[in-house]
């Protein structure tokens, strides 16, 4: 069984009767036309590759089926919530999802939608799972990057100084060094839970950042006096630090990045995979 994902941008305009198609699908399409609401929606679906032609599907079919049977989803419900100003919240973009997944149900093929993503900006995101759930069992996941600023010494002092070099590379310094991290949580709550962003984000920045950010990690977090702090340990201090913390809400995942090309991922003892 494979997943695959694919990301349809577009972009609605809530004033006009309509949108233009525009041609640029890389941006947007439809284009929107001034001040218009972007939307991008990760489309995974699940299935067996095709032997002929070595795909599950074509992914100008997403492009094609999600712009041709969601995009006047979110296009009706935006036109008209705006026009009687009606707050759209995360309960109700978890029912747009919901809507555009069976829409889709049946366009592709043996192969099912798996899962639907709405990036709200380049910082947040909500999902929904379908595969292999109902509406009674359905989730909504909520994901958000955070930053901090932090320095770390990666050394072993029961190591040799050849040794922790062979081991450590050229990030290996009793002096340390800093990064600028990015840290995303996710978590997953019931429809209609009465989950609110503003205290979902309290309590990353209470109990998680308010911790690490402009700390010399090894010094001044009391689990790094032992433990290094590597991005896996970080992100299993994440872990645990959030773990419990949400009203409404349980930790489904915590991502911590050093780099732009080095992140680890942690899914909790009882909980291993997304």
């Amino acid at each position: 069984m494979h997943k695959l994902s694919r990301s349809v941008r577009f972009s609605i305009n809530p004033f006009l009767p309509q949108d233009q198609a525009g041609a640029n699908s890389y941006a947007s399409r439809p284009s929107g036309e001034g001040v218009a609401i972007f939307f991008e929606l990760a489309v995974t679906l699940a299935g067996e590759v095709e032997p002929s032609t070595g795909f599950v599907v074509n992914v100008t079919e997403i492009d094609d089926k999600a712009r041709r049977f969601v995009v006047p989803i979110f296009a009706k419900r935006l036109r008209s919530d705006f026009a009687r100003g009606r707050h759209i919240g995360l309960d109700d973009l978890a029912e747009l999802l919901r809507s555009s997944q069976k829409a889709l149900a049946g366009k592709f093929g043996q192969a099912g939608i798996a899962a639907l993503a709405l990036k709200l900006s380049p910082f947040k995101k909500i999902g929904m799972e379908f595969e292999g759930s109902s509406e009674e069992t359905e989730m909504v996941y909520y994901s958000e990057k955070f930053e901090f600023a932090a320095m770390h010494k990666l050394w072993n002092d029961n190591f040799s100084e050849q040794r922790n070099f062979e081991v450590f590379g050229k990030c290996a310094s009793k002096a340390g060094h800093g990064h600028n991290y990015i840290v995303e949580v996710t978590v997953k709550t019931a429809p209609g839970a009465s989950f609110t962003v503003g205290n979902f984000e309290k309590v990353v920045n209470d109990e998680l950042i308010e911790l690490v950010d402009h700390k010399n990690l090894n010094e001044d977090v009391a689990e790094f006096t032992k433990a290094i702090p590597t991005v896996e340990n970080l992100a299993v201090f994440a872990w645990d630090k959030l773990v419990g913390k949400f009203d409404n809400a349980c930790l489904h995942g915590v991502t911590v990045w050093e780099t732009d090309r080095t992140s680890c991922s942690y899914y909790g003892a009882k909980n291993q995979g997304p």
